[in-house]
């Protein structure tokens, strides 16, 4: 597995309208013997890269981790949510933990802070913060008001972000939370926060990973929470949507995602803006085995939700019982973009939701771009995925797949009436924002600015997305 060192790719080409994901169902017009496919996510072979370690990390239990790449200090920034007030599994066996029942008891969350200069190894400062049993020689930026606390009053969930927008220094990181209600909070450099900020129009049940972000096609905030149903007698966790365009007054929440049915249940989603689509890391929770994996949602407008291939795990709950992340799998918000890979953080466990576990901060990565592409589905047989009209031969086309040895990936302009305008030379390499070259592109001139089709024809290859480059 290749790890890059350095710095994250530009939001310019992240938020480019140009660069498109072939997994996004609008610009696909025909599959001919492919199929969509989730792209392949390695495990870190160094995981996991923390645990518990800490006195007052009593339990990750969900982690709700939220990295960042801070481009202007040139480090990785990751607040965490343990309680810190809990039963700790720590140094039972398994045997021990079957044969002790896991009860409610007294739980208080707080938000943990740690940072990385490669994103690999991690260091937990000693901020001299917050008070935890006499000594501020811990890594909390945030408690709530002290052990006998019930947890609704704590920090519970939070998403934290740092906004390059807000021209207010201080209120450059911004976190969604439960405190008594879902609040906001401020802060000029995520460590010291202001008191929270209750949000009654959108007051929703919180009690999972609260995450915001600023959603750049829509000129707003938007932020996902809980709420829950009933059906057939059973409480059913659901994934609701909010917006504002100041931070601190919001909409009234509405239900976007949940399971479809009463057994996995979509428990958190941490949702961003790549390639033109709004991505989700929903986490599923089984109800019957209860464990955790985490699946890959698509959305045009974060109101409109979509599940690629429900019940696929993009970061799966594999390996044997009591393995680092058998049990539970909750992806992190905000992966971190690189030139060559794209890093999926996240909090594992373990053992069961509802049971003794200990409690894990982890990475996998994806190839960039790689969430999902198509594949061709008999190996021996060339593949075509055509889109819809979209190039007008004014721009550069670049390409992302991979390409397995022996294989190829040809692309051509398709015209009115099915006319070939252009064929590529063929790429027989995996690429990234690979530029193709074309054998002829006379042809293009005819298009007249009007947009063609492009068909994608290949052969033991993925090919994940597309982008039209403009030389400046």
């Amino acid at each position: 597995m290749k790890l890059i060192k350095g710095k994250a790719q530009p939001l310019d080409r992240l938020h480019s309208p140009d660069l498109h994901l072939l997994l996004d169902p609008r610009i696909v017009e025909h599959v001919h013997n492919a199929e969509l496919t989730l792209g392949p996510l390695n495990k870190y072979r160094g995981n996991p890269l923390f645990g518990e370690d800490k006195p007052w990390e009593k339990r990750f239990d969900n982690l709700y981790a939220n990295v960042i790449y801070d481009d202007e200090e040139q480090i990785y920034k990751c607040w965490y949510s343990p309680f810190i007030v809990s039963h700790s599994s720590m140094g039972m066996t398994l045997r021990e933990r079957k044969e002790l029942p896991y009860t409610k008891h007294m739980q208080e969350m707080a938000i943990c802070y740690a940072t990385s200069f490669d994103g690999l190894t991690w260091h937990k400062p000693e901020l001299g913060l917050v008070d935890y049993e006499g000594s501020k020689a811990n890594n909390i930026v945030w408690r709530g008001g002290g052990d006998t606390r019930a947890l609704q009053e704590g920090p519970h969930g939070s998403g934290v972000f740092k906004d390059h927008r807000d021209p207010d220094p201080n209120r450059r990181y911004k976190a969604l939370l439960k405190s008594e209600i879902l609040s906001v909070a401020f802060s000029a450099n995520g460590i010291h926060w202001g008191p929270p900020i209750a949000c009654p129009q959108a007051n929703s049940a919180g009690d999972t990973h609260n995450n915001a972000f600023w959603a750049p096609t829509l000129n707003e905030y938007v932020g996902f929470t809980r709420q829950w149903s009933k059906k057939s007698g059973q409480h059913v966790r659901q994934v609701a949507r909010t917006s504002s365009t100041d931070f601190v007054n919001w909409e009234s929440t509405q239900v976007v995602l949940e399971g479809a049915d009463t057994t996995q249940q979509v428990y958190s989603m941490p949702v961003f803006y790549h390639g033109g689509v709004y991505l989700g890391l929903a986490a599923v929770h089984d109800q019957e085995s209860d464990r955790v994996w985490t699946e890959l949602a698509w959305s045009p407008d974060t109101k409109a939700w979509h599940r690629v291939l429900p019940g696929t795990p993009l970061i799966s709950n594999d390996g044997d019982e009591g393995d680092y992340d058998w049990g539970c799998v909750y992806g992190a918000a905000n992966p971190v973009f690189l030139p060559d890979e794209v890093r999926l953080y996240y909090g594992s466990s373990d053992g069961l939701h509802t049971s003794w576990r200990n409690g894990f901060f982890c990475l996998a990565t994806l190839r960039p771009d790689g969430f999902a592409g198509y594949k061709g589905s008999d190996a021996a047989v060339s593949a075509t995925v055509t889109t819809t009209p979209v190039f007008t031969g004014t721009a550069s086309l670049r390409v992302s797949a991979d390409i397995a040895s022996g294989g190829h990936l040809v692309v051509r302009v398709m015209g009115e009436d099915n006319r070939l305008l252009a064929e590529s030379e063929p790429l027989t390499e995996s690429a990234t924002d690979e530029e193709i070259k074309w054998l002829e592109a006379v042809a293009l001139d005819a298009l007249n600015m009007r947009p063609a089709r492009l068909q994608f024809e290949f052969k033991q290859a993925t090919v994940y997305s597309f982008s039209l480059f403009v030389d400046p």
